[in-house]
Parts: structure tokens; sequence; C-alpha cells
């Protein structure tokens, strides 16, 4: 089975780590087998950003802003670059990415790897008289921030991009930086983000908390809820998990992604839109994780999520799926 699926997606022949690095060689060859505009389908308007299609890449895909104009061809609704930190720093040692092709999952322990901020800028600022769509800019403390100078790294991200990001997304959520998931507790998240939604306000762009998967339901909806009451603009639901499907061989630390995770995040985001219930009104709610078919897509936005991200399903299904889902969707799905 494994060698089957790998024929019809060469990529997949390749080691991990090899296909992984050779990514950002060939994406812009695939963009000449997948040429194409965005479609419009189910267009959305939110914050004045104008969504020509609700599907997008998740952050972690296009993490240095790289490949804008592929994606635009390969026809996303929005980008989401990043994470971003303010200083350039590696991934974390040894092996930091692997993947099942029979579980169609990902494993990554990357810690936020990145050119940092001024190589970034640089990226997005080349694009700035050109985007096709919504820029949303993930973004992440250096692993040496220790917790309550965080709000430091964050601050200094929204004023760098202040000028190229729609919208900002608060990663506390990877497992793969130590203690950065501490931040989502009611107390540091509320010390976090009221600086941050300050400083949102007076550059009028939008912010987004990225939250994960393993919280305990209660302690997830208490996170949830402290967004809203600071005046959160919106949830990106959810990061990869810590959590193992029984016949997984991977490693126990790192972050899962992929099918194994469609479970955990569609609770997320079913717990997210019931917690808020009339309280979400402009609240925009990003679904993501686990989304591996069109049909994945559709039932995501059905049960409430305006947006949608995918990332595993570039590689298991291919870059043609943001068109295949457009085709669907014209289909009358």
């Amino acid at each position: 089975m494994y060698v089957l699926k790998a024929l019809k997606k060469p990529w997949l022949l390749l080691p991990p780590k090899l296909a992984h690095d050779l990514s950002s060689w060939g994406l812009p060859l695939v963009t000449l087998f997948h040429r194409g505009g965005t479609p419009q389908w189910q267009p959305l308007s939110w914050k004045g950003l104008h969504f020509q299609n609700p599907l997008g890449i998740a952050g972690g895909v296009d993490k240095n802003a790289e490949h804008l104009n592929s994606w635009w061809h390969l026809g996303c609704g929005f980008i989401e670059v990043g994470t971003v930190t303010p200083l350039p720093q590696d991934p974390n040692p040894g092996k930091i990415v692997d993947r099942d092709l029979n579980l169609e999952a990902m494993w990554n322990k990357m810690g936020f790897p990145s050119a940092g901020a001024d190589e970034v800028f640089y990226n997005l600022r080349l694009h700035s008289e050109d985007l096709k769509t919504p820029i949303f800019v993930n973004i992440g403390k250096n692993r040496q921030t220790a917790n309550e100078n965080a709000s430091d790294d964050y601050l200094f991200l929204i004023e760098k991009f202040k000028a190229h990001a729609d919208a900002f997304v608060v990663n506390i959520s990877s497992p793969n930086t130590q203690g950065l998931r501490n931040l989502q507790g009611k107390e540091q998240l509320t010390q976090l983000l009221l600086p941050l939604l300050k400083k949102a306000q007076e550059i009028q762009k939008p912010l987004l908390v990225k939250l994960s998967p393993d919280m305990p339901e209660e302690q997830f909806v208490e996170s949830v809820q402290t967004c809203q009451l600071l005046g959160v603009d919106g949830l990106v639901l959810t990061n990869t998990s810590l959590s193992r499907p029984t016949d997984c061989h991977f490693p126990n630390e790192g972050g899962l992604s992929g099918k194994p995770l469609k479970d955990l995040s569609k609770k997320a985001l079913q717990l997210a839109v019931k917690s808020l219930g009339d309280k979400r009104k402009d609240m925009l709610i990003v679904s993501v994780g686990g989304i591996m078919t069109p049909e994945d897509v559709f039932e995501r936005l059905q049960m409430g999520a305006d947006l949608v991200q995918i990332y595993s399903a570039l590689i298991f299904y291919g870059p043609q799926f943001f068109h295949d889902v457009a085709r669907r969707y014209d289909g009358g799905q």
C-alpha cells in the first residue's frame, strides 16, 4: 500500500527530512503543473479583509514567506506565514520530522525554526504591492526568551510587521518550545494578551490566538472564554498534538498532525462554538488539524468554522487540493 500511494506522489519516496528540505525548491516547479488563479467559492469579508475562498495554508508550511506566489497559483484563499521569531533560530537538535503514510500522519519536533523577523519582513515587502489574498503572520517567542518576558517578543513582531500583516496569530501552543504551552492558562494568558491587544488596537490589525488540542476540556473552554472576554479577534484551532494513536511509531515528544489529529481538532471546534454561543459575534474561528479531503473542509465549515487551513493534506493529497475543493464546491460538494 505504501509503494502504491508513493508512486502517485513521488515526493513520498524521499526520506521525510530530505523531502522537507527540498520543498522550497520543488514548490515553484509544482506550480508549473497546477497554475491558476484564486478560485472564488464561499467568499467571506471580515474586519475589512476579503477572502475569495475560506481555504488557506496553516502556519508552519511557509515559515519565512518565501513562496507567496506559488500559494496564490495553487488557489489559497489566504496565507498564514511563520511561525516567525524576532531573532533567527535553528530547529531543535536531532530528528525533527517524520511521517507515517498508512496513518496519513506527520510528526515534527522543529521548535520554531525561523530565518528571523528581518528576513521575513523583506520577503513580505517584496509582495506588498501585489497581495492577492489576506496574509496572516504567525508570531512566536525565541526559545531563550523566558515566559515572563514573552510579551516583549510578540510586541516586537507586531510592530515589525504592522505594515505587511493583515492579521496576527499568537502562537502559544506549539509542543516543541519548552514551557510555551503554560501561557495558555487563564492568568498567564491574560498577562500576555493585554499588552498585545492594546498594540493591535493601536495599529488596527486583528489579533488571533492559536490554541492546543491537548488541554483538558475545562481548561480549553476557560482559555477560549478568556480570549473572548479580553477582546481577541479570533482563534486558530488547533496546533499539533502530543497524543499518539496506538499503532504509531513516533516518539512521545514532538507534535502529531495529519489524519489522527482530526477528532481532537473537531472536538476543539465544537467546544469553542458551543462555549462562545451568542458572545462569539464577529470572532473569527479558523479550523486546522486532520483536514485531509475536500469533504473534511466542508464539514468544518458546516460545524461553524469561518476559515479552514491545511498542512498535511499538501503531502498526502497533493498540491491540487485547493482547486479540487473549489471544483467540488462548484459541483455541489
